[in-house]
C-alpha cells in the first residue's frame, strides 16, 4: 500500500481552500506517511524545539532547570506564553543554538528565526522532533522527556484542540498565528494520540485561513483523516 498516495487521496476534500501538510507515524508499526514537504511557519508549535533546547542543555551542563526556567517552561507549554518563549529562547543562546539543538534531535529542514513564530519547519520534521520527545533513542534523557510530555499532556483548556481530535490520551502542543502581510491565519497542531490501539505522532502544518477558528477545523480534519490512513493500515495487516 502507498501510504502516501492513500493520505492525499484522504485529504483531497478537507484544505478548504487552504494550503496543509500533514506527516504521521505509528510508533508500533514503525510506518509513516505524509503529505507535502514544503516549509511552514512554526508559529507556536516551535516552543516545543526550544524547551528540547533547554533540557539539552541543561543535561550538557550537568544539572537540573532552575525555578525562573521552570517557570518559564510551564507558562510557556501549558498557557503558550509569548514572553517565556522570548525569554527561553535568549537562555539558550538564540536561533543559532535553536538550530543546533533541533540538528542533534534529527530534524533536517527547520531553520529558526529570532521572531521565533517565523521558524520555518516541515511536517515530517515535526513528527522528528515528537520521535526525540516521545521515543526512546533520542538525545534527551529518560527524564527531559518525561517532563516535555508531562506538559504536553497538561496545556490549559481551550487549547486541547487538533491532533487530540484524533484520538485519546493525547499530548500536544499547538500553534496559531495571524499574518499581517494577509490577514491570513497559519494554525498548525503537533503530538501524540493514541487510536485503534496504537500510538501515532502526528504533525499538521496549514496556512491560509480566514480565522484561526476555521484553521482549528482543518487541522482536525486532517489529523482524523491520517489516523484513519493509519488505522486502515493496521487492519490490513
Amino acid at each position: 500500500m502507498d501510504l502516501d498516495a492513500e493520505l492525499a487521496g484522504a485529504l483531497a476534500p478537507l484544505a478548504d481552500g487552504a494550503d496543509v501538510s500533514v506527516a504521521v507515524l505509528d510508533t508500533e508499526s514503525g510506518e509513516r506517511a505524509a503529505y507535502g514537504d514544503e516549509a511552514y511557519d512554526t508559529a507556536s508549535i516551535v516552543k516545543v524545539g526550544i524547551l528540547a533546547a533547554l533540557l539539552l542543555r541543561a543535561q550538557d551542563e550537568g544539572r537540573k532547570l532552575n525555578g525562573a526556567e521552570l517557570a518559564y517552561a510551564e507558562a510557556m507549554i501549558r498557557r503558550s506564553d509569548n514572553t517565556s518563549a522570548t525569554g527561553l529562547l535568549r537562555v539558550i543562546g538564540g536561533e543559532e543554538a535553536l538550530d543546533a539543538a533541533h540538528g542533534r534531535l534529527g530534524l533536517t529542514a527547520t531553520k529558526a528565526a529570532h521572531a521565533w513564530g517565523l521558524t520555518q519547519t516541515t511536517a515530517a520534521d515535526q513528527v522528528r522532533l515528537l520521535e526525540a520527545v516521545f521515543g526512546a533513542d533520542s538525545e534527551l534523557s529518560a527524564g527531559s522527556r518525561a517532563y516535555l510530555a508531562e506538559l504536553m499532556e497538561g496545556v490549559e483548556a481551550d487549547q486541547e484542540w487538533g491532533v487530540s481530535a484524533a484520538g485519546t490520551d493525547w499530548a500536544l502542543k499547538n500553534g496559531w498565528m495571524p499574518r499581517t502581510t494577509t490577514g491570513l491565519w497559519d494554525v498548525n497542531s503537533i503530538g501524540r494520540v493514541a487510536s485503534g490501539g496504537h500510538t501515532l505522532l502526528v504533525a499538521v502544518l496549514s496556512r491560509g485561513h480566514a480565522t484561526k477558528e476555521a484553521g482549528v477545523a482543518v487541522v482536525e480534519s486532517v489529523a482524523k483523516a491520517a489516523a484513519g490512513v493509519m488505522g486502515a493500515v493496521a487492519a490490513s495487516r
